[in-house]
């Protein structure tokens, strides 16, 4: 059943019958006092000396003041985090650029190797293709001819 259901009720006495009184439980015994000066607040409160500052009650004056100094250090805590993650992604784009650059430069040496003529002779010839051995013939034409 969920928490947030009615949950029927369980056999509650009648309103005009007697009840359980509760038992009341021995307090414990009281705690021997510590001695002064060894928990870490007594040490501030001896060391600080702030109880004049705060003698009247809390200085409302320099409220605007600590929400201020509040304010401008988590926008300072803020930066801080956006620079780091900031950072973090730059590094990551410039192992990425290396990688591609590395790809690049691998393809270019792969294709300019593939595209020398007696590369593509040699593809070819599977295929029947034979390299020609005499230079082009330029074909010369006169105007009315064409």
């Amino acid at each position: 059943m969920a928490v947030n259901t009615v949950r029927p009720q369980v056999n509650r006495p009648k309103a005009n019958t007697l009840r359980e009184v509760p038992k009341v439980e021995k307090p414990r015994p009281a705690r021997p006092p510590r001695q002064k000066g060894t928990s870490l607040f007594e040490l501030l409160d001896r060391y600080t000396k702030v109880d004049w500052f705060f003698a009247e009650g809390l200085p409302v004056r320099y409220l605007p003041k600590v929400l201020f100094l509040m304010a401008v250090t988590l926008f300072y805590i803020g930066n801080t985090h956006y620079a780091d993650r900031t950072l973090r992604r730059i590094d990551k784009t410039k192992a990425e650029t290396e990688d591609l650059r590395a790809d690049y430069t691998t393809l270019k040496s792969d294709y300019m190797e593939a595209s020398k003529q007696s590369e593509v002779a040699r593809n070819v010839a599977p295929l029947g293709l034979m390299e020609s051995s005499t230079p082009p013939i330029q074909v010369v034409l006169k105007k009315d001819e064409y």
